[in-house]
């Protein structure tokens, strides 16, 4: 039976023809194990996410308040913290320091009305994110240092 160059090449196992050495192709896109780990990693960051975003509006809620009371330029120190404990009152995203925390200098005649604090931010049973907050009133359209 004589066999010919067709029928050699349906029999040769992987397309290979005789002689004919191609290269095998690399696998291209994502497999099963890359995309689970993607979609954890995602997940992950999301989740941090969702749990810090409540801090960092609080944060920049605190900064407006003390920008504010620094630029009606308080006559004393207790009347800055009155002021800081009566818009505390008036807005409820602001539950980390109150009108005793604030440190309240005066630079150049200004008020300057300075903050810190820390908030732990619970991730999963025992473990937490650390968050240190700080901030100062700005002055002049400048923050101060």
């Amino acid at each position: 039976m004589k066999r010919t160059l067709s029928h050699r090449i349906a029999l040769a196992p992987c397309g290979l023809g005789p002689g004919l050495a191609r290269a095998r192709r690399v696998p291209r896109g994502l497999t099963m194990f890359g995309l689970l780990f993607w979609a954890i990693v995602v997940g992950f960051l999301g989740y941090l996410a969702v749990r810090t975003l409540p801090t960092l509006n609080e944060y920049l809620t605190i900064q407006r308040t003390v920008n504010k009371i620094a630029q009606s330029n308080p006559a004393t120190v207790a009347e800055a913290r009155q002021a800081f404990d009566k818009q505390k009152d008036i807005d409820y995203s602001i539950t980390e320091i109150s009108g005793k925390d604030l440190a309240i200098t005066k630079e150049n005649d200004r008020v300057v009305i300075g903050f810190a604090y820390n908030k732990e931010v619970p991730i999963a049973g025992p473990v937490f994110l650390l968050i240190k907050y700080e901030g100062r009133s700005q002055v002049a359209g400048r923050v101060t240092q």
